[in-house]
């Protein structure tokens, strides 16, 4: 289960894009709580403190006591965090207030375990991940920090579905329409096929005039070295 973290914030008392270029200046960086049909609150963090907290890797499926901001811990959950497309700092974060024993939406990481005892896998197989998370609904006091999920026995054209997966008690899937695939065991001339397919039909949806003009400009390229 993830553990409770708790960041200390203060209130901000001027919103805006200048204030918030101001505190980011200062080391701060901007958030809102909103949520549990109360108003928003705008405060800020400090970013040391926020970079810290993102390095665990699971700041985003963690309860986060919000502290200083209010007369009590406000009680929330990562809903968003923004960042700087050049330097990738942290410049603004959502959280989500919510009630004790609540049940939230949350992408939870699947870790895979036991390939040494997947026959499949010893004769060559790949295992092909198509889900690296699973978003589950479960109660915020017990969200867990992964699924493990076992490959013992799986064989080659083998496929893992939700269905198949032990989850922790209280917790079941957000997609509740479809039993979804989580991995399979292929062999690795399947996966090369599967790649082959995808680059032909993305050559196939390149319109007809298009794939012309490329192959005269490439003939043309070609004369104007054989002139050189």
């Amino acid at each position: 289960m993830s553990d409770t973290l708790t960041l200390s914030a203060e209130t901000r008392e001027r919103v805006g894009k200048g204030a918030s270029r101001a505190l980011r200046r200062e080391g701060r960086v901007p958030a809102v709580i909103y949520g549990n049909k109360q108003e928003p609150v705008s405060i800020h963090l400090e970013e040391k403190a926020l970079v810290k907290m993102l390095n665990t890797g699971h700041f985003m499926n963690s309860v986060v006591m919000i502290e200083g901001a209010d007369k009590a811990a406000i009680r929330t959950l990562p809903k968003d965090v923004t960042f700087d497309v050049v330097t990738e700092r942290p410049v603004h974060v959502d959280f989500l207030r919510i009630a004790k024993n609540a049940s939230v939406t949350v992408n939870v990481p699947v870790n895979f375990v036991d390939e040494d005892e997947a026959p499949g896998i010893k004769k060559g197989g790949v295992l092909n991940i198509v889900r690296h998370d699973l978003e589950l609904v479960v109660d915020a006091d017990k969200i867990p920090e992964a699924i493990e999920i076992s490959l013992k026995g799986l064989e080659v054209g083998d496929t893992v579905h939700i269905s198949s997966v032990t989850l922790p008690s209280g917790a079941v899937p957000a997609i509740e329409d479809r039993d979804f695939t989580i991995a399979t065991v292929v062999a690795p001339s399947a996966l090369k096929s599967q790649e082959g397919e995808e680059d032909t039909v993305a050559a196939d949806e390149v319109p007809a005039g298009e794939q012309a003009d490329g192959e005269a400009e490439a003939e043309s390229g070609e004369e104007e070295a054989k002139g050189e």
